[in-house]
């Protein structure tokens, strides 16, 4: 418990459950919805807010969540309107956030170290203002799930049938992918832009497994997303490693420790 005397362990605990609650909420409609691909797309793409943030000389978390929403838009209008072309469309948007990213920090004077922890996370290095920006996102996002909960059920399970009952489909298929993009910008301080899809649907696949309504598994993946996040501080705190790198590797494993155990019951 000496490790929790730190500011900067205090600081990677609050961040680590604010993500966890974001990712459970966020991630369950990621799974059932299918949109993973999406989802590292908009990942990918939120590099180039990185970029323009370090070009610009501002601060990153604001920027780079402003650039990855209108990246979410776009994924989310061009998936409504050009389904069979989707995969496409995406992974080009996915390499061209990635191409800018690296072309604004090289025309960025100077090398900044920094950089690294947005690539792999940095959680030990979560600030207080980083911890209030956070929570601000996690108190909009959990908001506007809330908010329209039951739509989001509809669309997730029946599409067609959604749309027949009257449910805004293409507006809730929009505000999800603008919702997967704050939790993005969330969890990049946690574990990094190239292991958030691990952490955003790892938890949500297990508890899916174990669960038979979106609540009970949006509350399980939670409570599961806070277990990896504090074991794999402990672990990286005990063994000197990257932290991000540490809290995938515990969900990676429970993931092919729950693939062996039985499931739900049909």
């Amino acid at each position: 418990m000496d490790i929790l005397g730190y500011e900067f362990m205090q600081n990677a605990l609050a961040a680590g459950l604010l993500a966890s609650v974001i990712c459970g909420i966020i991630g369950s409609l990621v799974v059932v919805n299918r949109i993973v691909f999406i989802s590292g797309g908009i990942a990918h793409a939120s590099y180039g807010g990185v970029g323009l943030a370090f070009l610009l000389g501002l601060p990153v978390l604001p920027v780079t969540t402003v650039f990855t929403v209108c990246a979410a838009l776009v994924m989310a209008m061009v998936t409504l309107r050009d389904r069979e072309r989707v995969d496409t469309v995406i992974g080009a948007i996915w390499a061209a956030g990635m191409a800018l990213g690296i072309i604004l920090l090289d025309l960025t004077p100077g090398y900044n170290v920094d950089l690294m922890s947005y690539l792999f996370g940095s959680i030990l290095a979560v600030t207080r203002s980083d911890l209030w920006l956070m929570a601000g996102l996690a108190v909009l996002v959990f908001g506007l799930v809330l908010v329209f909960f039951r739509g989001f059920l509809a669309m997730s399970f029946d599409e067609e049938f959604a749309r027949a009952r009257g449910v805004p489909v293409s507006f809730l298929h929009c505000l999800l992918i603008v919702l997967v993009g704050l939790c993005v910008v969330m969890i990049i301080r946690v574990v990094g832009l190239i292991l958030v899809i691990a952490l955003l649907t790892i938890p949500p696949f297990i508890a899916e497994r174990r669960t038979k309504s979106l609540k009970s598994m949006m509350i399980v993946s939670t409570a599961l997303s806070v277990l990896f996040t504090v074991a794999g501080l402990w672990l990286s705190y005990s063994l000197d490693i990257t932290s991000g790198a540490a809290i995938i590797a515990v969900a990676t494993l429970s993931f092919f420790a729950s693939m062996v155990l039985p499931g739900k019951k049909a």
